[in-house]
């Protein structure tokens, strides 16, 4: 390591003698400083994959023996040499397992928790928004510049780490669990449900990792929340699988076994009458993350680019505010029914 690039709480960016950039998460590799040398994972740069550019650093080999107590005995990335003891919320007793009505936003895509974030905000300023990170992408939360973003400007009250994921203000070992806490340990008035950076799929039906937003649904309806699933939409994508309506939504909400609630923005039509369809207003989005000076992308296209992926995140937003103000609008239904 020639140099410390930046550092945070959890992570730690650093230049490397090879040219190359890395990072350490440092809740499984300890302190790292210039000049240590350290085994260094490249298979993402390797792969060119849309979230690569960084090695990830494996093991510092100039430091000794290093150990740090958890906060409890319960194991995340169990049975692999980094596994840690995060320990969970869950073993400090009991919480309510009842939502009340609290709306729940699922997102598939990590990048839609900014722009519902941003609209909460903006629509009722000062509502306690919580956030639930699902192990389907990023496990660490240290890597999310968009939480950092968002906390710096007062926009989530907290965040739970659910599954495999870790570094939240609060762990939980499932997503039902850390529902139950983001309500009643943070005081979450909204709760956004996204997996971290990073979202894995493939050209077909099934394989994709945002599936997850299916059982979350139906996790917070199970719970007696609201359970809102924040649409991904596309005026602005190549792929025809993602224009419109995404085949990532549409499956999804296929799969989930609730009823649930889905906000539309203007130019995209309800399909289907199997779950209940609002159209809501976030207003304009672009404007907003220029005001508040939050830097949004979708596959590297920015809000000009592809209007309709953000004014959709931001409509579930809206829908999650007019529960909580009691101005839920009309449903809508598709076409011709």
């Amino acid at each position: 390591m020639t140099a410390v690039l930046s550092e945070r709480p959890g992570l730690v960016r650093v230049a490397l003698a090879s040219g190359d950039r890395a990072y350490a998460v440092t809740q499984l590799t300890g302190p790292v400083a210039e000049g240590d040398r350290v085994v260094v994972n490249t298979t993402a740069v390797d792969l060119g994959l849309g979230s690569g550019g960084w090695h990830i650093v494996h093991w510092n080999l100039s430091r000794g023996p290093w150990s740090e107590a958890g906060p409890g005995h319960l194991m995340k990335l169990r049975y692999t040499s980094l596994q840690v003891d995060t320990g969970s919320a869950e073993e400090d007793g009991e919480v309510p397992d009842a939502l009340d009505g609290t709306p729940v936003v699922v997102a598939g895509v990590h990048s839609q928790l900014p722009v519902i974030a941003a609209v909460i905000g903006e629509l009722r300023p000062g509502t306690r928004a919580a956030y639930v990170m699902t192990d389907g992408a990023a496990l660490p939360l240290a890597l999310s510049d968009t939480v950092v973003a968002l906390s710096d400007r007062g926009l989530l009250c907290g965040t739970v780490t659910a599954g495999h994921a870790f570094g939240g203000t609060l762990e939980a070992l499932n997503v039902p669990a850390a529902l139950a806490l983001a309500k009643h340990r943070l005081e979450a008035e909204v709760i956004i449900v996204g997996m971290g950076p990073g979202i894995a799929g493939t050209n077909s039906r099934l394989g994709f990792t945002g599936l997850e937003v299916a059982p979350a649904l139906d996790a917070a309806a199970w719970l007696g929340g609201v359970p809102i699933a924040c649409l991904r939409c596309s005026d602005g994508d190549a792929r025809p699988r993602h224009q419109g309506i995404s085949h990532h939504s549409t499956t999804a909400l296929d799969a989930v076994r609730s009823e649930v609630e889905i906000a539309v923005p203007a130019g995209v039509e309800p399909e289907g009458d199997r779950h209940r369809w609002y159209r809501t207003d976030p207003g304009d989005v672009a404007a907003l993350l220029d005001r508040i000076d939050l830097h949004v992308t979708t596959m590297g296209r920015v809000p000009a680019q592809d209007r309709l992926y953000f004014q959709a995140a931001g409509a579930s937003g809206a829908l999650a505010v007019a529960h909580l103000d009691g101005t839920v609008p009309e449903p809508v239904t598709a076409p011709g029914r």
